[in-house]
Order: structure tokens, then C-alpha cells, then sequence
């Protein structure tokens, strides 16, 4: 009798403790500061739900909380527990609204940690983005036991070959580049039940020509597949009804810019634009900025003009070599310099936070590509500006672009309200990256 009485009271004292444990692991986080700024719609009009009410591991809400996401946005309640049933998805939700927590959250938690293959493949059409993703899935997954491995293109085969032996179970990938290691089978697909393809409209335009049909031949029959886009041309619709089972559709793109980008042009002849840009660069409250040029030799050209300014400039496009590409891109998002030009390159995916300001130093051609330029401001529902400097040529452009996305694209004030891009003083110090950037 006394033995069942000790059990019984060693029972009720390991239910307290774990009673304990349950309310005590959120207080042993190590969490970055919070993040006070303003945000707006875009990402938080939502239902209310928390990250605990997906039913996720622990270690994975550890790895959410400490990378400081507080509570899922739109596109992440929407997609998150459908993804968890393992149905097949067509998302469509706007830049910067949390796409990549909407797909890597269920991917992470169907990971098997101790089975030693391939489990889950994510392809984004970008190195940078490749590189980008990567490190979120491995902030997430840090509690997890989690092997994630990226590769891309423009770095060494043979090292990528002796990672993969050395048994990884996510990889996200360009299409080329994992294309060659599964046609070389060193990436074995056999157990990859999982796909995901971010920025799905690029990776099925002309620059990747059929690749992904390639890919999904290598993959089992039954497999789940997380298609996410921000716009739906006809590529994407035919690959849908070619590779996706009754997928669950989720569209929050009722209109396709963010809310919280303020969209301005000015009208300049082609020999004063740089004399725009210095008056520019003089008047507004820049955090960090993004140039973009519509050639990689103008990028070049209009880098050396800023910093014959006196300004702290950057500059990243393809013909580069990639380990100068990864320096460029890892030192502009550690805030080590203020601004970046770039070719489109830079256009799809890539979330630094601290930007605030997006010039078009050349107006794009493509209602497409200025949708995904201004995208790079106003991230995650924050304040940003998008200013173009329109010439004569570019007037019809303009005027279309504006047409086809339903957008305004107002004249340039004399002074733009600081309230519509700079954080309020209180809001300064809410993320590291705002910290400590040069001029």
C-alpha cells in the first residue's frame, strides 16, 4: 500500500513538472528585441491564430519564436495546416507578407530526423534567394537535429556532392544546379515526398525551360507539392492542372502591391538623372536603399557615380562571380552599407528588412518586374517608398504598368512625409539590421 501511495505521489509530482516544463520553455527563449514598427494590413489581418494552434513540435515553435515571428501572418494561417495534411497547395500572396514561413513551417515539421535521405526539396530561381532560405530553415530547424543543405549554381560540384553523402534531409536548390545531381544520381529522390516552388511564375517562364517537369519525374508518385506565386500567368496554371492533385487554393491578392509602399514618379531627361538621385539621397530619411538599373552595365556605371558622391554604395548583378555576389549580398543585409544598385537579379524574393526606399533609376518594361522591384521596400507590412525617374520614352510604360496592376503612382511631392517610410523614433532600434549602418 505504501509503495502505490509513493508511485501515486511520484506520479502527481512528474505531472507538476511537466505542467512546469509546459508553461516554462517560452520563458527560456532567447528572443531578439520585438519588433515595434508599424505594420500594415497585409500582414495583420488575420484570423487571430497562434503558432501553437498548429499542433507543431516544440522544437520547431522554439526555432519560430527565437527567429522573433510572433504570430503567423495571413498567408501562413492560410497555408500552414493545409500544408500539414499533406494536401497540395497553389498559393498567391504578395512580396514580404511571409511566404517563406508559409511553406518551410510545414516542411520542417514532416521532417523525419532519423531517417538519412532526402525528404523535402524546395527550388527558388535565384542563388541569392537559394542562400536567403536556406538560413531561415536553419534558424527554424535549430532545435530540430535538422540536416538542411543549399545549392546553387556558380559554386564548386564536388563539394556539394560530398555534402549530400554525408546525408542531408532538405535541400533547397536552383533548378540547374540540382537538376545535375540528380542526373548524375547523387541526389537520390526516392523518399522526396515533399516539393516546394517559390517564385513558381519565374521558375516556369522561358529562363528555365522545362526543367521542373524534369525534376518532378525524378520524385515518387506520391508526393505533396507547395506551389506559392505572386502573380498566375499560363505557365503556372498549366503546370497545376499537368502535376498538382485538387490542390487547395489560396488567393490574398485581391490587389497586387503592398499597402504600406507609397509610390512616386518624377519626370527627368536621361543626363540629370544622377543629379536626381544626389537630391534624393540629400532629402530623404534613408535606411538602406535599392537602385535598380535595367543593365548590368549601367549597374556598374551608376555605382561608381554614387560613390563618386560621396555615398556608401554597393552593387550586385549575374555576370558577377558568386562568391562576391554572396559577399555583396551578406554584407548589404548585415547593414554595412546603406545603399545597393542592382539589376533584377536582386527582383525576386530577397527580404532586407532595414530597406526602405526603392529607386527604379530605369523604369522596367514589365508590369511584372516593377511589382517585384517595389516589393523590396516595405517588407513584412512595414513603411516604404518606391520613386521611378520616368524620361519622355518611358511615359507609355508608366501609364500601362500603372493600368495593369491597379495601382497610383502619384507625381513626386517637393517633401514626402516622413511618417509614410521612417520608423517612429521608438521604432529605431526594432530590428538588428537597423543597427549600426555606415552612410
Amino acid at each position: 500500500m505504501m509503495t502505490e501511495t509513493l508511485n501515486s505521489n511520484n506520479h502527481l509530482g512528474q505531472k507538476g513538472e511537466n505542467k512546469m516544463d509546459d508553461m516554462g520553455w517560452k520563458a527560456k527563449l532567447k528572443l531578439p528585441p520585438k519588433d515595434t514598427r508599424i505594420k500594415t494590413s497585409d500582414v495583420t489581418d488575420t484570423r487571430g491564430n497562434e503558432f501553437e494552434e498548429f499542433c507543431l513540435k516544440r522544437e520547431l515553435l522554439m526555432g519560430i519564436f527565437e527567429k522573433g515571428w510572433e504570430k503567423p501572418s495571413p498567408i501562413q494561417e492560410a497555408a500552414i495546416p493545409i500544408a500539414l495534411v499533406g494536401k497540395d497547395v497553389l498559393a498567391r500572396a504578395k512580396n514580404g507578407t511571409g511566404k517563406t514561413g508559409a511553406y518551410s513551417i510545414p516542411v520542417l515539421e514532416q521532417i523525419d530526423p532519423t531517417k538519412d535521405y532526402i525528404q523535402a526539396l524546395i527550388i527558388v530561381p535565384t542563388r541569392e534567394l537559394a542562400l536567403q532560405t536556406s538560413q531561415i530553415c536553419i534558424e527554424l530547424a535549430k532545435h530540430m537535429h535538422i540536416r538542411v543543405m543549399v545549392t546553387t549554381g556558380g559554386t564548386n560540384l564536388k563539394d556539394d556532392i560530398m555534402r549530400i553523402y554525408q546525408k542531408v534531409q532538405v535541400i533547397i536548390a536552383t533548378p540547374g544546379r540540382i537538376l545535375d545531381l540528380m542526373d548524375k544520381e547523387v541526389a537520390n529522390m526516392a523518399n522526396c515526398r515533399m516539393l516546394v516552388l517559390d517564385e513558381a511564375d519565374k521558375l516556369l517562364s522561358q529562363d528555365f525551360k522545362g526543367m521542373l517537369d524534369h525534376v518532378i519525374m525524378k520524385l515518387p508518385k506520391e508526393r505533396q507539392i507547395l506551389l506559392f506565386s505572386a502573380t498566375f500567368p499560363l505557365s503556372v496554371k498549366n503546370f497545376m492542372e499537368k502535376h498538382l492533385r485538387e490542390p487547395y487554393e489560396i488567393n490574398l491578392m485581391e490587389e497586387l502591391t503592398l499597402k504600406g509602399v507609397t509610390q512616386y514618379y518624377a519626370f527627368v531627361q536621361e543626363r540629370q538623372k544622377v543629379h536626381c538621385l544626389n537630391t534624393l539621397f540629400s532629402k530623404l530619411q534613408i535606411n538602406q536603399s535599392i537602385i535598380f538599373c535595367n543593365s548590368t552595365q549601367r549597374v556598374e556605371l551608376l555605382a561608381k557615380k554614387i560613390t563618386e558622391l560621396g555615398y556608401c554604395c554597393y552593387y550586385i548583378h549575374a555576370k558577377m562571380q558568386q562568391a562576391h555576389r554572396n559577399r555583396v549580398f551578406h554584407d548589404f543585409r548585415s547593414g554595412l552599407c546603406r545603399n545597393l544598385v542592382c539589376s533584377d537579379l536582386f527582383t525576386r524574393g530577397i527580404d532586407v528588412q532595414a530597406v526602405n526606399v526603392v529607386i527604379n533609376f530605369d523604369f522596367p518594361k514589365m508590369a511584372e518586374t516593377y511589382l517585384h522591384r517595389i516589393g523590396r521596400s516595405g517588407r513584412f507590412g512595414h513603411l516604404g517608398i518606391a520613386i521611378n525617374l520616368i524620361t519622355y520614352e518611358d511615359r507609355f510604360d508608366l501609364h500601362r504598368i500603372e493600368k495593369e496592376l491597379g495601382t497610383e503612382i502619384k507625381p513626386i511631392p517637393k517633401v514626402i512625409d516622413p511618417a509614410l517610410y521612417v520608423p517612429r523614433p521608438e521604432d529605431q532600434n526594432s530590428t538588428q539590421e537597423e543597427q549600426n549602418i555606415s552612410k
